[in-house]
């Protein structure tokens, strides 16, 4: 499972929208933090997605991604403008196409082209009808459809997606979403005909039926990992900062950071989001497991700072950081909860750096004047 938070200016310490999101990935999928800087294209340009090709357009914004490396599209990332996005697997009682865009891409195409968290829900919207959702999300084959919160400084959406179907709910406060559907009743947004389409197939009786988390969920029941995290957002209303939502994102109890040998928590986004663009942070963590995890931060613009090639890459490469951090965190991946005397003493360390760099990085942002951020004063590990 993987778990995408939102925690609206209302809910939050400073007033700040704060996004986060874990991402839980085979361990044969490594993630990699990859930055795309804007560019321009010609008309009738073409861009191959990871299953597909569709129509470029003759702008894209600069993005940073954490991307499985074999996927064109991310799991979770931001642009220049201040919007996020994180994906999340769904089932639905819809059938699943053999090919189409991957949740991942709508990701990856909705940074690229939306200004706002609104234009980057317009985009998804009209490539989920144009192309649908399809094709393999893992290199076992494993297919499913896909729900994602979409947020920049003033606005955060949510949108699940049951085939070419769509629903959203705009957000109010705070908000989590995993990898069952969440949306009830008929949402803030719909797909013309959606309900028709729902009485037609006999998902239910009539209008007044019609609730998108019944009537669209699949027949097999799926554990409520949303409860789980809901609460936590709950309990801590008013008192959310990045750094806490770095912590509720290494939480065991819940199973939000993933221990497991058929998929792990892969990498790690939160994102502290200001008006004023260059100065919303994204912290990555480019590597495998949140609580063994160090947090670190990004700031556009990010030209002339090492990241790596923004390319889709057919091999896993023993150098990236993430391989080297996976081989160094091994002898205290097991049994999270359970005492090792040398993890804490990792642990501690670990925690030391970070909590340094969100000192540092508070006191840039706190100047005045300081629009955008001097990049330099920022973290960047992409590669060892």
């Amino acid at each position: 499972m993987c778990d995408t938070f939102i925690a609206l200016g209302s809910a939050t310490k400073n007033g700040k929208v704060i996004f986060g999101k874990n991402s839980d990935r085979p361990y044969s999928e490594k993630q990699t933090i990859d930055y795309f800087p804007r560019e321009r294209y010609l008309n009738e340009s073409k861009v191959k997605c990871t299953h597909i090709s569709i129509p470029q357009v003759t702008e894209t914004a600069a993005v940073i991604l954490s991307q499985p490396f074999w996927i064109w599209g991310a799991e979770m990332g931001a642009n220049e403008y201040g919007v996020v996005i994180g994906n999340e697997a769904i089932a639905t009682k819809e059938p699943i196409k053999d090919m189409g865009l991957l949740g991942m891409d709508f990701v990856r195409l909705g940074l690229e082209r939306g200004k706002t968290a609104k234009e980057a829900l317009d985009v998804v919207i009209d490539l989920l009808e144009k192309y649908g959702q399809g094709g393999a999300h893992h290199q076992s084959g494993t297919n499913y459809h896909n729900s994602m919160i979409i947020a920049d400084p003033q606005s955060a959406y949510i949108i699940e997606m049951a085939g070419d179907w769509w629903i959203v709910e705009i957000i109010k406060k705070f908000r989590s979403i995993s990898n069952d559907i969440s949306i009830r009743g008929k949402g803030d947004l719909r797909r013309e005909g959606m309900i028709q389409h729902a009485i037609e197939t006999g998902y239910c009786r009539d209008d007044d039926d019609f609730d998108f988390a019944v009537t669209f969920a699949s027949s097999q029941p799926l554990p409520n990992y949303i409860e789980y995290s809901m609460r936590q957002l709950n309990e801590n209303e008013n008192e959310i900062t990045p750094a806490l939502m770095m912590e509720l994102f290494r939480d065991h109890n819940g199973g939000i950071c993933r221990h497991r040998s058929s998929d792990i928590t892969a990498g790690s986004m939160v994102s502290h989001l200001n008006k004023e663009i260059g100065k919303s942070i994204h912290w990555f963590t480019g590597s495998m497991l949140t609580c063994l995890s160090l947090f670190k931060p990004y700031s556009f613009p990010i030209e002339g700072k090492r990241v790596l090639d923004a390319k889709i890459y057919s091999g896993i490469n023993p150098k990236w950081f993430w391989v080297k951090h996976a081989d160094f965190v091994k002898p205290f991946v097991r049994r999270p909860t359970k005492k090792n005397l040398d993890r804490d003493v990792y642990i501690k360390k670990v925690r030391s750096v970070e909590q340094d760099l969100i000192t540092k990085v508070n006191n840039v942002i706190s100047k005045e004047n300081e629009i955008p951020l001097k990049s330099s004063n920022l973290c960047f590990i992409s590669e060892p």
